[in-house]
């Protein structure tokens, strides 16, 4: 049976996937088979697993951080917000239904179950499990039915290290109010507690540390600075959405309500040169050399947000000034003829006309689409530098089918026989549904060096291998909390 730990927090973003991520890969480097576990995961960034199940995005990155392949196990549970108060709930990665709160904890008991029998198959094969909670520890409200911080403790018997975030103020008080506010054998399960994103001299925090951990009788592991990594953000708590825009080409994501899948653009932050500005507003187009409409959770509410805020009109003028455009999946789907939702499987409105800009009309389905893929480029993309023939690798998951009805031509073959995306008569604008299409090198270099021979401005090297550039990252993380936190304390409460 596998030893484990488990990583709760004060509050939501305070550093517990990376955390973990960092754990998975220390203990993996000194040779233990290591596996995440997050029982339920509430994010709108996803990932697909080999076999075409749908799990949380941090899982998917802690588990490459462990050197292994992501697998569904890993988080059995993943909610997708659809509206303020419903989620997609999505049971061991495939589509359950769309549940509102209360319906959803109506059905606690029985996902119990499903949540310990993953938990159980990744006790079988692995030596150590890292477990993740949610939000924070001190729920009070949901504590009677809780399936994912200190109930999933119970749950598995797992000891908990609680984690805190200095960077946001207040973590002498957050560290003390959660303890306190938690029951005695709750209170029991906490190991000790981390203090995370630290900018500043030690010397002067610690008489802090002696003064809390005096109060909650728990010890300090570890105080974490705050490290410039670049890792997959977990959901929309990320900061990436504030903007910076000081690189030579600015490409513009429009930023939807329910924008899913933004990992898809971090290759794109990681050249040199290059700045993804979010775009909320008509004022934030001017400047932009390449339009990215996002995937969307709620394809035709996030269109609508895009007519009702007239962001449509900016993104007609800048097509007229030879601006390309690309659709990632939902974004795909916008710039076609129509959308229609039969079934109301995203939306209450069944119908509503698209930007028009592609050749397209997409019919949500009742069954998602969640495959990895791969293929090659065909020869409709001149006008965007990608040559015929380029392998592409990416994964699908989408609830609608599109077909093409006019002069728009496929952009990929893919392997299985079908074909995907679609290219404007003109070449500039182009969609497909891989998400993950700019983690392929030539692909996304051959797109950077299109804008800069169009803006005339500096040519920088670009970034050669995405995937060798997260695992120096992953490397980095690592030694970092390695150098900062009280490992072998770690392994002793774990008992290995």
């Amino acid at each position: 049976m596998a030893k484990n730990i488990m990583l709760q927090g004060t509050a939501s973003s305070v550093g517990k996937s990376v955390l973990t991520a960092a754990l998975c890969r220390i203990l993996n480097s000194e040779g233990l088979k290591v596996t995440p576990f997050k029982s339920q995961n509430m994010a709108l960034n996803s990932f697909v697993t080999f076999d075409g199940k749908e799990i949380g995005r941090a899982q998917a990155v802690q588990a490459e951080a462990a050197r292994i392949q992501p697998r569904v196990e890993m988080n059995p549970v993943l909610l997708k917000p659809t509206s303020d108060i419903g989620s997609q709930v999505i049971i061991n990665g495939v589509v359950y239904k769309n549940m509102k709160a209360s319906e959803y904890y109506q059905e606690k008991d029985s996902i119990k179950k499903i949540i310990l029998d993953s938990y159980n198959k990744l006790d079988l094969e692995f030596d150590a499990i890292v477990i993740e909670g949610a939000g924070s520890s001190a729920e009070i409200n949901l504590r009677h039915n809780d399936i994912v911080n200190m109930g999933l403790a119970e749950m598995v018997n797992s000891p908990v290290i609680l984690v805190g975030d200095i960077d946001k103020g207040g973590v002498f008080a957050s560290i003390y109010g959660t303890i306190m506010l938690l029951s005695e054998e709750d209170r029991d399960r906490i190991k000790g507690f981390i203090i995370n994103k630290f900018r500043g001299d030690i010397e002067i925090l610690n008489p802090g540390i002696k003064k809390i951990e005096e109060l909650v009788k728990k010890p300090c592991l570890g105080v974490v600075p705050y490290i410039e990594i670049n890792i997959d953000d977990e959901d929309s708590v990320t900061t990436r959405f504030h903007n910076s825009s000081d690189g030579e080409i600015i490409i513009g994501v429009i930023k939807t309500p329910y924008i899913s899948n933004f990992s898809d653009f971090t290759p794109l932050e990681l050249e040199k040169g290059v700045s993804v500005k979010y775009v909320y507003n008509k004022q934030q187009f001017e400047d932009v050399d390449l339009i990215i409409l996002p995937g969307s959770k709620n394809t035709i509410n996030d269109l609508r947000h895009i007519l009702d805020n007239e962001l449509d009109k900016e993104i007609y003028k800048k097509h007229k000034q030879g601006i390309p455009i690309i659709g990632i999946c939902g974004g795909y789907q916008m710039l076609g003829l129509e959308i229609k939702d039969p079934y109301c499987v995203e939306s209450s409105i069944e119908r509503i006309n698209g930007l028009g800009l592609l050749d397209i009309k997409t019919t949500m389905l009742k069954k998602k689409s969640t495959r990895q893929v791969n293929g090659k480029t065909l020869n409709y993309l001149k006008e965007f530098n990608i040559r015929e023939n380029e392998q592409v690798t990416g994964y699908e998951i989408h609830m609608g089918d599109t077909n093409i009805v006019g002069t728009s031509k496929p952009v990929i073959e893919l392997k299985d026989g079908r074909l995907d995306g679609a290219v404007n008569e003109d070449g500039n604008v182009l969609g497909t549904y891989l998400h993950g299409v700019f983690d392929n090198d030539s692909f996304r270099r051959n797109i950077i060096s299109m804008l800069r021979k169009k803006k005339n401005s500096k040519n920088y090297n670009c970034l050669q291998n995405y995937k060798d550039f997260k695992e120096r990252e992953y490397d980095k993380l690592a030694d970092a909390v390695r150098k900062n936190v009280n490992i072998e304390a770690i392994k002793k409460i774990m008992g290995l």
